[in-house]
């Protein structure tokens, strides 16, 4: 309970201070790009029920207001949990190469044979730190919390750390 509300009062927090951070127009332009996000990951990082997590998703480059654009993807534990999902995320562009991307997101849930997570919805709440390669790809370690935020009977919640690589769609 207490990882769930810290991880949401930082995803807000950061959300509530965009205003704070300049732009770089450099990193604002290759983020505009639409990604196609790949990663890996350790499900349910300090608990009993570890999996490897992989994760395939689309991050729309247009912001739908201000910096916050859509996203939409899947996820995969290697314990046949399956978790199909969108969301909404924010690049805070720091530098010319680092950016921090928060994220919430929500979906359906189906945990196969791993973690039961108490519901069929799920949400998801992100943070993820991003390096900006030369090419328009982004390298990004994040640490996300999974829960059902309290609408299922019980509410065990896991935490995902993931590696990610994002390339532009326009390269396809």
């Amino acid at each position: 309970m207490t990882v769930k509300w810290t991880t949401l009062s930082l995803v807000l927090a950061i959300f509530s201070a965009l205003p704070l951070f300049s732009w770089n127009a450099r990193a604002q332009e290759q983020a505009e790009s639409d990604l196609l996000s790949l990663s890996i990951g350790y499900f349910d990082a300090g608990d009993n029920q570890n999996a490897l997590d992989a994760r395939i998703e689309y991050r729309w480059g247009d912001p739908l207001v201000w910096v916050v654009k859509p996203w939409a993807g899947a996820e995969i534990t290697s314990d046949g949990a399956i978790y199909g999902l969108g969301g909404l995320t924010a690049d805070i562009t720091l530098n010319e190469r680092w950016t921090l991307a928060p994220g919430i997101g929500g979906g359906l849930y189906i945990d196969g044979n791993g973690k039961d997570l108490g519901s069929v919805i799920a949400f998801r709440s992100q943070l993820e730190a991003l390096y900006a390669l030369d090419n328009g790809q982004r390298l990004g370690i994040a640490a996300s919390h999974i829960s059902n935020a309290g609408i299922g009977s019980k509410n065990p919640g896991t935490e995902v750390l993931s590696l990610y690589w994002h390339l532009p769609v326009s390269w396809f």
